[in-house]
Parts: C-alpha cells; structure tokens; sequence
C-alpha cells in the first residue's frame, strides 16, 4: 500500500513541518512522506539549524530525532519551548531509544508525542494527522477567545463574573472603568460590598439557594441600583444577572451606567414641580406636598399651618412698570418667602399669578402668626416701588392664615378656604396685612386680625 492511500491530501491551507534527522536516508524517507500527504516540508539535520529554521518559517508541527550533532535533539525542544515564537509548536519525537526514562524526559519538556524507531510510516502519518488536527482545533479556540476577549473589553457596559458565594472573579475594562478601580483590582471582592445592604442581600440569597439548575436558570431582568465606587460615591447603573450553566456555576452580570440618564431624568422631575418664572415651588407640586403633610399631621395629630398671600394692586404694578418689572417683583417676593420655609416640613409655592402660598408643618397658631407678619413685614422692607398702589409707596402683600390640627373628620379643601378667606378679609379690611384662622373639628374658631 503507497503512503499516499493512507490518508487523503489536505485540501485546506497546507501544513508546514519541519523535519529534524541527521541520517540522509531517514530524512528522506520521512519528507518524501510528508510530501505525498501534501504538506509543505522543511529539513534540518542539526539542532542549531533547526532553531534558525523554526524561528523563521514558523512550522505548524515539528518531527524531530533526539540523538543529532551537537546540540541534541531534547535540548532543541527545550529551546523551542522556552521562545516565545516557537512554544506553541507541538513537537513529535522520533527515536530509537524506547526507554521509559526517555520518553517521560520528552513529554517533560513539552513533546506532544513520541514515536519509537524504526518507524512505521502509517503510524507517522496517523499521529502527524491527529496532532495538526489538535493543532487547529486549539488555535481555532484560541481564535474564539481572543475575539470574545476583544468584544468584552471593549463593551461599553460593565461586565463581571460572579462566583455563587458572591467573590467577584473578573471585571472588564469598562467596569473598572465605571466604578473607578484599576485592572483586576476588583478579582475576589465581595458583590455586597459595592450594592446597598437591601439588594445585596437579595442576590446573595439568590446565589446561596443551592444546587444549580442550569436548565431551570433564568436572568433576573435589568433592575436600577447604586453601586459603590471606590472613591465612596454611589453611580446609578441598570443591573442585569444570567447565570451560567457549567461544572462551577457563574454568574454574569452587566452594568449599564445610567447616571446621565438619571441626572436629565431628575432634572425633567424637578422643572415639572419648580415654576419657570419664580424657581420656587409651582401648584403642583405644593397640593402634592400638602396632601402628603395633611396625612402626617392626622397621623401624629400635630399643628398644620397655610398661609396664603397675594401681591396687594400688582396689576396696576404691571400697568405702570411693565411685565418685565412685574416678574421681577414676583422674583423677589418668591425669594423672601423662600427664605422662611427652611425646613424639610415647610414649602413656598407660587399658586398662580400674584397669588403664593406657604405650608408649615407642625406649626401652631402662635408660631403661624408670628411667621405670617414676618413675612409681611420682610415683603415690605423689600422697598421696591410700587407707584400706583394706594395702599402703600412700596409693594405690600395681604396674608391669610389658617390653623389646624387635622382629623378624619375634617376636609382639607375647607382647610385652604378658611385661610383664602382669611386673606380676602384682610384685602376688604385695606390690605398689607395678616388675617388667622385656627379651625377644625378639634378647636373652637379662634380668628385674629394682625396690623402691620
């Protein structure tokens, strides 16, 4: 039977090997084979001229004598593997010596194989076949490796893998890049460490539930977290887990940053409840607030306090200084009634036009009076001119007040009623003044009319 019936000839990229072999007859015989199979051959029949020529053609797999001239053949394949060029070239011994001692040696410093002498042709071109065949497989794997690695460090989203105890294993660049932490410096921290105790507790819940169902793992949907930094801060990101199905299950988990998502998003929130023009609080937002403060004073059964406030004969301002001057009036009265709602249970609000309006929480008739006429009193010392008022040189304002400590039994509509008409009665009495009302179900009407 010819060599070339053993095996058919390769129909992709021809396979370079190198043959080292200091006996003429045996290197010929071997290339001769080589070639029929349609590989591309190289020969070298000393150790230093198989460097040089390994270094240079790059072969795909190297069949080489042990016992050659000069340098032998074990310690051409310790080079070979030492050379950063050469390392990945599987190396086929072919000897004569059979001893075990000999053939561990070989596989000790890298040989992928060893045939003994004399050689049998059929054997060579099997294991030349099969080696080249691992050969491709391993750089094909390779390949795949190094594009997967390409992909995921140059993904825009944060990735780590998370081991089931919740050790971080590995960061790609963007993730280290996010959260500000240098390459692999996150490989073993803790998830738990960079979530909130709440949702960290709830994946660790999720990895600690045993045995892991491949078939049955499913990825826990985008959720929006804050993730600690290393600086401390925390970095709103979209926070995606999928598990991965393998002898030591993983997890994967994708970090979106949505900071400037959330920063436009809080913005637009914001603008939805700030009045264009003041840059205080619009309508909306204070009927939200009051109904909010309304249900905690029930509960608590504390003092609430409404103030409500017009800007006294601002239209005959905008009549004789113009709407440019108007808006500023308004800007400054906003300012100085801004400037009394400075805890987290007060609000200032424009209500509408002229019309402003301030909520005070836990607040009692006494201390809302004493506010209300300091609000005047600030309006007032604000001297801006207010030509056709006859009430006043400067602008003024009319303030009603309304008091209450709510229950089941009150309505909180009547609640601003009582404090507008508190303040239309000061308008009937000549404005640049304060009206209070303390009202509801638990008191007896107690009006007080406040002079300025």
């Amino acid at each position: 039977m010819s060599i070339s019936a053993l095996a058919p000839a390769a129909t992709t990229r021809q396979a370079a090997i190198l043959i080292v072999d200091d006996a003429p007859a045996q290197l010929g015989a071997v290339r001769s084979m080589m070639l029929d199979q349609g590989y591309q051959t190289f020969v070298a029949n000393s150790g230093e001229r198989a460097l040089a020529i390994a270094q240079r053609a790059r072969p795909d797999l190297i069949l080489l004598d042990i016992v050659l001239p000069g340098m032998d053949g074990m310690e051409v394949c310790r080079r070979l593997k030492l050379h950063p060029a050469t390392c990945n070239i599987p190396v086929i011994f072919m000897s004569a010596r059979t001893e075990t001692d000999d053939i561990v040696a070989a596989f000790d410093i890298g040989a992928a194989d060893y045939i003994p002498k004399p050689l049998r042709l059929a054997e060579v071109c099997a294991r030349v076949r099969a080696q080249l065949q691992f050969r491709r497989t391993s750089l094909s794997q390779q390949q795949q490796a190094e594009r997967l690695r390409l992909i995921v460090d140059g993904m825009d989203e944060g990735l780590m893998v998370i081991e089931p105890s919740g050790r971080i294993q590995y960061t790609n660049p963007a993730c280290d890049r996010y959260l500000g932490y240098a390459p692999g410096e996150l490989a073993g921290a803790a998830l738990d460490d960079l979530l909130a105790p709440s949702v960290a507790q709830e994946y660790l819940e999720l990895f600690g539930q045993g045995a892991f169902d491949a078939a049955g793992a499913h990825c826990r949907g985008a959720r929006e977290v804050l993730i600690r930094q290393r600086d401390g801060s925390l970095r709103a990101m979209d926070f995606t887990l999928t598990p991965m199905g393998d002898e030591q299950p993983l997890f994967i988990a994708l970090l979106h940053d949505i900071t400037h998502h959330k920063q436009s998003e809080n913005a637009l929130q914001r603008a939805a409840l700030l009045d264009p023009l003041t840059k205080i609080a619009n309508r909306r937002h204070f009927d939200a607030f009051m109904d909010k403060e309304w249900q905690r004073a029930i509960r608590s059964s504390q003092p609430l306090s409404l103030v409500v406030l017009d800007v006294d004969h601002f239209k005959g301002y905008n009549d004789s200084l113009g709407h440019v001057a108007g808006d500023a009036c308004l800007q400054q009265v906003a300012m100085a009634l801004q400037s009394h709602a400075l805890r987290a249970t007060d609000l200032a609000a424009r209500y509408g036009g002229e019309e402003f309006v301030l909520l005070f929480g836990e607040t009692g008739f006494e201390a809302a009076c004493a506010l209300a006429e300091a609000i005047r009193a600030h309006i007032e010392s604000l001297g801006i001119p207010n030509p056709r008022s006859p009430t006043s040189h400067w602008v003024t304002a009319s303030l009603g007040v309304a008091t209450i400590v709510p229950t089941q039994l009150d309505d909180i509509k009547e609640f601003f009623v009582q404090a507008d008409r508190a303040m239309y009665a000061v308008k009937e009495a000549g404005r640049n003044g304060v009206r209070a009302l303390q009202t509801g179900a638990a008191f007896a009407p107690i009006a007080r009319a406040i002079g300025s």
